[in-house]
């Protein structure tokens, strides 16, 4: 058996991979090892619930909560609040810990459950193998006293948006915009924290009834968006995802602006305003040339980790880098966030606008995007794929053929058995050829 723990906490099918036991019995662990580790020491632990607004949100919610209080663990159930909320409100509140249920963009019936530390932070990988290892193990729980009780925490939702707004440098008065709520965890707070931003507010995707999250709106489906711009004569658009930490964008005229462009814009705002640190980014290796290429050009440094946004952080935890992030659109704002923040990222691009005075088709263009094609090849070797020597000749001869105005990537997925071929070029045509020819190298090399 794999690891349970992905990069995002585990995840699967909610009621057949991810039960109410198994999230009772991570939560009794993660309990058991931060104590053994010494997290509670000196005083009675305290933990804070979240979720998105999915149906099984609600039974896997009961399931984390009885598993914490059994442990000896009070909670403070914070209700459907985003992601980040959740990352921010476990060290705002001073808790021990904090639990997300969430499978982010993922489909309704997916779950997923995600641990952050005292400080906000998504528990390191050690962290994580312990509590896995420690699941089904006999163990002493309290009784008496000594189990833990259980609250709601009133007003999780006004210190939340309090925070956003006071990390904006200017107010968005004169700006309308739409905000996508992806019908998942931001659809009381996004609409909420922009209009006491002072932007006028259009809002779609903000009616979930457990079931709708991510179903034909928010960041991974953003035609809904467009259309609502152009009929409103919005401004722009903000999209975030079901959990609220990424954040995408269409312009006025329903164009879509991707992390890439809204990092590039971020970034050239934050070294305008002497807060970039190092005058340095930390992208992934999934990131565009043309963003790589436009940094650069503008004088900043582009730091390449893998895909993942738990990597982006760790190296800017490590190097000492406030902002960076991925194309898929987390991204991470360390100044006032532990974790990708789409309703913050969000208004601070809408911020860049009125600090400017730009629209925002015309801040996209800080960076040109280079045609990308991804092929998935499923059902392959992908173990081989760095060893192959047929696959590492054509990948060669696809780098001299693309030359400087071109970038081959080739990755194994980390869940499934597929193989990932990404090739950007100067056109979307010489793009699509290497990518097919790329891949059927793989298909044969390694099938």
């Amino acid at each position: 058996m794999g690891r349970l723990f992905g990069t995002d906490g585990v995840r699967g099918l909610a009621n057949r991979d991810l039960t109410a036991p198994l999230a009772m019995d991570l939560s009794v662990a993660a309990a058991r090892v931060l104590g053994e580790a010494g997290a509670f020491a000196g005083h009675r632990p305290v933990a804070v619930v979240g979720r998105d607004p999915r149906a099984s949100g609600e039974f896997l919610e009961a399931a984390v909560v009885a598993g914490l209080a059994s442990a000896g663990v009070d909670v403070l159930r914070l209700g459907v609040l985003p992601t980040p909320a959740v990352a921010y409100l476990t060290h705002a509140l001073d808790a021990d810990l904090g639990v997300m249920l969430s499978a982010s963009h993922n489909p309704a019936p997916d779950n997923g459950i995600k641990f952050f530390d005292r400080s906000g932070f998504k528990l390191a990988d050690e962290i994580e193998d312990r509590i896995e290892a420690t699941l089904g193990q006999d163990w002493e729980p309290p009784t008496g006293a000594g189990v833990g009780r259980v609250r709601e925490a009133h007003g999780a939702v006004e210190q939340y948006i309090a925070h956003l707004l006071g990390t904006l440098p200017v107010s968005l008065d004169g700006l309308k915009v739409v905000v996508d709520c992806a019908n998942g965890a931001s659809c009381e707070v996004a609409p909420e924290a922009l209009r006491r931003a002072g932007a006028e507010v259009v809002t779609i995707g903000t009616a979930p009834d457990g079931l709708n999250i991510n179903a034909g709106v928010g960041s991974t489906h953003l035609d809904a968006l467009k259309a609502a711009v152009r009929e409103h004569g919005a401004d722009a658009g903000i999209a975030n995802d079901g959990d609220a930490d990424r954040c995408l964008a269409v312009t006025a005229g329903g164009e879509e602006v991707d992390g890439d462009q809204i990092m590039a814009i971020l970034a050239l705002d934050l070294r305008e305003a002497g807060r970039l640190a190092d005058d340095t980014v930390v992208a992934t290796v999934m990131s565009n040339l043309g963003f790589k290429l436009a940094m650069r050009e503008a004088g900043l440094t582009v730091v390449e980790t893998a895909v993942g946004d738990r990597y982006v952080l760790e190296a800017m935890k490590e190097r000492g880098f406030n902002f960076g992030g991925e194309q898929s659109g987390h991204v991470i704002m360390l100044d006032h966030a532990t974790t990708g923040d789409g309703v913050l990222t969000g208004l601070h691009l809408l911020a860049a606008m009125a600090r400017l005075g730009r629209p925002l088709d015309e801040l996209a263009k800080a960076m040109t995007r280079l045609p990308q094609v991804l092929v998935n090849v499923r059902d392959v070797d992908k173990a081989r794929a760095k060893s192959s020597p047929e696959l590492s000749a054509a990948i060669a001869d696809a780098e001299a053929e693309l030359g400087a105005s071109g970038r081959v990537l080739i990755r194994p997925s980390g869940t499934e058995p597929m193989v990932r071929v990404m090739v950007e070029a100067a056109s979307e045509e010489q793009a699509r050829g290497v990518a097919e020819r790329l891949a059927e190298v793989v298909r044969t090399a390694l099938g």
